[in-house]
């Protein structure tokens, strides 16, 4: 071994010990709920307190130490360090041949483990079609062994391990892990409160007459701030954060601070909280804490705002045409909220906002927009991940050897997934050897990181320990907050002959049909076997069946309950076999599955449900209140242009 590198790693020893220690220190301070030397309370631990700021694992990052520590790395790790990137197969080391020729085909290594020590890497990202997520014990044995990889190779620094788990639409992680409620659903609960003291059934089903819902409009302020569904937010994020941090997750792209004012918007949608920013605000800032009170950094996305946008920008590159003072209205609140709440990582968007930026560059490359309005104006000190680079919103003007210079000049500190590792990891090492990025802008941004890794005690806490995910994930605790979280989000929009709740002591028939939308994690559904089992259980002879068989199948039913999946304008399979049920002369129930907008595209029925998530939670919620097991609570959190107004929603009282 040589001078120089027996000397540089006795400095690294030594500053991992030094961060260690002061880890160990804050973590046991602070009692650390969601790290491995604790753990969260069976539904989600105490509540958080309210204050600022994360509350575990670590609050206090020891700098002097990670400065020594980094000292001690080498110009590619600290490059490495800024990159979180894919990797196939469920295991570390031993991964199913066509995980391992993928990885050799992309990566020029066979496994995981071999590309974190190629790259030095900051972070993995997991996803199912990536085949990192089989069920929890999987997971938490690929988290562990990614770790020891880390600790293996190079300067020994832990691993950011990271998913999408927003629950609703976009889970990775499904069965037996608990499965929550997603964005717009607790939306619907969040306005369930302001709503409910006028909100009962008028019969005509047209928000005109809900009472407390009365003066709501499509441009009106919503519903008011409901102080015990901001904490049933917080709760379900603190039983999320409590099963990721089991199975060795520390970081989740989650919550969705845009605030959804387009119902054209194909990418964001149910995703987002809902249309009032400053409702969305509070829900963004309650997960947070809920989040982040669990010991998983949790990351607000996508600055400086998706949620009127017309274009996905995993294919192209939208453009957001809010004014400045419009942006500061609609689009600010709920990241200022994320900042003041002491959010870990705010991710960027690749659209372009010409009212902020007027050089055509998507956010992740606009250093006005990062720097200047992210850190600057919002006072923004955390980690800024950019979206995952693959998509086509941040490919299009600039080449894959461009875009991760680009961020880092922006003020981007983490590298999520590039397209080709090895050309973004050689483009920033060139652009340091150019002079276009120094070493001391490279070395703030691991600051930033290694400092996050610190805050979440990963370099006191960095394994899986074994048994901790049979505890924590899935457990029967969980999921009856799950459900109970869910009863408050069902939104009844119509009911004018008052079918509903259908009286389960009578055994009525009941049909169940409509659209069957895989599960975003692959475990739940379809949604309407589910329902019909629901129903089923509660009372009901409850049949699915196919589309199409159910208008032959209609007659001598109850009623016929019709699952729909984001219906189109004009002409459209699901339009037409609502309307040919109606002819059949059966009352005829629409649940909107995902987007609540389906009614006012569909004629007009028996009655009208919002489910916004059609994972089983969901679908069991709803049977519950088509049944009047529960009485329906959930407000519109979005209006329904033409239709229903903002905070709308019946009951049975």
């Amino acid at each position: 071994m040589s001078y120089h590198a027996s000397r540089r790693s006795l400095l690294t020893a030594a500053a991992l010990a030094a961060v260690t220690a002061a880890g160990v220190a804050s973590y046991a301070a602070a009692g650390d709920p969601g790290g491995e030397g604790g753990g969260p309370r069976p539904g989600g631990g105490p509540a958080d307190d309210g204050r600022p700021g994360d509350r575990a694992p670590g609050q206090a990052p020891d700098r002097a130490a990670l400065l020594r520590l980094m000292a001690g790395m080498s110009l590619a790790e600290k490059v490495g360090q800024l990159f979180v990137s894919r990797a196939y197969g469920h295991s570390a080391t031993d991964p199913d041949a066509a995980d391992a020729e993928q990885n050799q085909k992309l990566f020029g290594v066979r496994t995981a483990a071999e590309l974190v020590s190629r790259y030095h890497l900051g972070g993995i990202i997991y996803f199912s079609w990536a085949h990192n997520t089989r069920d929890p014990q999987q997971i938490a044995e690929l988290s562990a062994a990614l770790q020891r990889a880390a600790a293996a190779a190079g300067s020994g620094v832990p691993l950011l391990l990271s998913t999408d788990q927003e629950h609703g639409a976009v889970a990775r992680i499904g069965k037996p892990a608990t499965l929550l409620p997603g964005a717009m659903a607790l939306g619907a609960r969040h306005g369930a409160g302001a709503a409910a003291a006028g909100g009962t059934e008028t019969g005509a089903g047209t928000g005109t007459g809900t009472g407390g819902t009365a003066a709501a409009s499509d441009s009106g302020s919503g519903p008011a701030s409901d102080p015990a569904a901001t904490a049933e937010a917080r709760r379900a994020a603190r039983i999320a954060g409590a099963e990721l941090a089991a199975m060795g997750i520390r970081q989740d792209y989650a919550p969705v601070a845009d605030v959804n004012v387009n119902p054209a918007n194909p990418v964001i949608g149910v995703r987002s909280f809902g249309s009032d920013p400053q409702a969305v605000a509070a829900l963004v800032a309650a997960q947070v804490r809920g989040y982040q009170g669990a010991g998983v950094a949790a990351t607000a996305k996508h600055f400086p705002g998706h949620g009127d946008t017309e274009t996905d920008s995993h294919v192209g590159l939208p453009v957001m045409r809010h004014s400045r003072a419009q942006w500061e209205e609609l689009d600010e609140p709920p990241f200022r909220a994320a900042v003041e709440a002491g959010v870990d990582a705010v991710m960027t968007a690749h659209i372009v906002f010409p009212a902020l930026d007027p050089s055509g560059d998507p956010a992740t490359l606009s250093r006005p927009i990062v720097t200047g309005i992210l850190r600057e104006r919002l006072g923004f000190r955390g980690v800024v991940v950019t979206d995952a680079l693959d998509m086509a919103g941040v490919r299009q003007k600039y080449g894959d050897d461009r875009v991760p210079v680009l961020a880092l000049k922006a003020g981007c500190d983490q590298l999520l997934n590039p397209p080709d590792l090895g050309l973004a990891h050689r483009s920033v090492l060139a652009a340091v050897e150019a002079g276009e990025l120094t070493q001391a802008r490279i070395e703030e941004s691991v600051l930033r990181i290694l400092e996050l890794k610190s805050r979440r005690g990963l370099f006191d806490a960095a394994h899986t320990a074994a048994g901790r995910t049979d505890a924590l994930v899935g457990i029967p605790a969980h999921l009856a907050a799950a459900d109970e979280i869910a009863a408050g989000t069902t939104t009844l929009l119509a009911n004018p002959v008052k079918l509903l709740p259908l009286d389960p002591v009578a055994a009525p028939r009941v049909l169940v049909t409509g659209t069957d939308p895989a599960s975003p994690s692959g475990t739940t559904g379809p949604p309407t076997a589910v329902l019909a089992r629901e129903l089923a259980a509660l009372g009901c002879r409850a049949t699915a069946v196919p589309p199409a068989r159910a208008v032959a199948a209609a007659p001598g039913n109850a009623a016929v309950l019709v699952c729909t999946y984001n219906v189109p304008e004009g002409d459209d399979p699901q339009r037409t076999l609502v309307t040919e049920l109606l002819a059949t002369g059966v009352p005829v129930v629409v649940v909107a599955i995902r987007n609540p907008y389906d009614p006012a595209r569909l004629p007009a029925c028996a009655a009208e449900l919002a489910t916004y998530t059609w994972t089983d939670v969901e679908m069991r919620a709803a049977a519950r209140v088509v049944t009047g097991a529960v009485r329906p609570t959930g407000r519109l959190p979005v209006p329904v242009p033409g239709r229903y107004p903002l905070g709308h929603g019946l009951s049975y009282d």
